[in-house]
């Protein structure tokens, strides 16, 4: 792997309140793609704003970053909703984020669905299924940041949305290729995460929490800027990135 993207997820306090370490100023400067929280998990329409402003600063892609209506638990509960109703939810925080970012003169890049939405559209096929083709009428352009193999991917590429498939480098892999899902985040070692993270890009393979290797393909890195110690993860990653030659570059 010669060129890849690195994306975090950004905008995610609400109001006076942060969330992780609150370092998304700097953390910024180290990745190539915002996923920006559209308001129902996290994020406020000022949030929305001054973290657009300094993606575009920086040259950043931005991205929209919608999740359940689910401010407490902060997108990580299931909701149970028909697929209409996540559908609208979903458009609706994408055009929040949309008319916000054309203020400024921004073009959004893509759109990755948050938490428990993401993990729901990997395996719902309807749900994932109206989504798409909701995009193909309203963004037929944008990105979709997605799980390989997983069902929305699937659909995805069925029906001509343009996907980018996602490596994360702070969550844990089992052998479907599917990343654990957990509620509470744990710390990592800056070193052990760049060290997966080069793994995966020069091999191809990630160690499961089976202890077994999962060949693994991806267009992005993903690192949550909530994860404790996120900023030294992330720099830590992209200094290993940058000695190995691989390139850090927005999709677009």
């Amino acid at each position: 792997m010669q060129v890849v993207d690195f994306n975090s997820d950004m905008g995610e306090g609400f109001g006076p309140w942060t969330i992780g370490d609150g370092v998304d100023n700097e953390l910024m400067a180290f990745i190539s793609s915002a996923n920006i929280a559209t308001g129902f998990h996290a994020g406020d329409p000022g949030t929305m704003r001054r973290t657009v402003e300094r993606a575009k600063a920086l040259g950043v892609g931005v991205g929209a970053h919608p999740g359940f209506r689910d401010l407490v638990g902060f997108g990580r509960r299931h909701i149970n909703a028909t697929a209409q109703e996540l559908v609208d939810d979903i458009l609706y925080q994408l055009g929040a984020l949309r008319e916000i970012a054309r203020a400024q003169g921004v073009t959004l890049q893509h759109i990755k669905p948050h938490g428990a939405l993401y993990m729901h559209l990997a395996r719902d096929e309807v749900a994932a299924r109206l989504l798409v083709q909701n995009l193909r009428v309203v963004e037929p352009q944008l990105l979709l940041y997605c799980m390989p193999g997983s069902v929305i991917c699937r659909i995805a590429e069925e029906l001509g949305q343009p996907v980018v498939r996602e490596f994360y480098a702070d969550r844990e892999y089992d052998m479907s290729g599917s990343i654990v899902f957990t509620r509470n985040v744990r710390g990592y070692q800056p070193e052990a995460v760049a060290e997966r993270v080069l793994r995966a890009c020069q091999q191809g393979l990630v160690r499961t929490v089976e202890g077994q290797d999962l060949a693994i393909t991806f267009d992005s890195i993903c690192l949550h800027s909530d994860t404790p110690g996120a900023l030294d993860l992330v720099e830590a990653t992209r200094k290993a990135l940058d000695q190995a030659g691989i390139e850090v570059r927005a999709p677009r």
